[in-house]
């Protein structure tokens, strides 16, 4: 049984500023791209966002599935404990994103989800696609409202 390959990037125009992701799902021979642009958001919901549209696009949830991020933000806090902290303690302390960390972790729990570290804008070439969709999502000029941030709800 093989795994599922998820190449994920986020990028934001300012911090906070016009952001998108972009999405590289890969299984066997099949390859999906996926994109989208917000007006007003942060680079780290843009990450984390890119992670949970590829668990989302996922229809084979029995297989394992292998995330490739460059944000060490959203790896550790998985991979290294972190999350689970948060929710145990409701995000005690004003921990941002909780709206999207708490739909990360409802999926997560329906799949066998491992995320990994790559260095970003070096010699991956799946990561390197990921950030020209997530810049050009950025740039783009049909850009999505990211409701939970601009509610300040976030």
């Amino acid at each position: 049984m093989s795994e599922i390959k998820i190449y994920t990037d986020g990028s934001s125009r300012g911090n906070p500023g016009p952001g998108g992701f972009g999405v590289l799902l890969m299984w066997n021979n099949h390859r999906k791209e996926i994109s989208k642009g917000f007006r007003l958001t942060t680079n780290n919901r843009m990450e984390l966002l890119a992670v949970i549209t590829g668990l989302e696009a996922i229809t084979k949830k029995d297989l394992p599935v292998v995330v490739y991020s460059d944000s060490q933000y959203v790896v550790k806090a998985i991979e290294e404990g972190w999350l689970a902290n948060w929710i145990r303690t409701d995000f005690k302390g004003g921990k941002k994103n909780k709206d999207l960390w708490t739909r990360y972790y409802q999926l997560s729990r329906q799949m066998n989800v491992k995320l990994k570290w790559v260095k970003g804008h070096a010699d991956n070439p799946f990561n390197n696609r990921c950030d020209e969709l997530a810049t050009a999502a950025a740039d783009g000029k049909h850009l999505l409202i990211d409701e939970a941030y601009e509610s300040g709800q976030a």
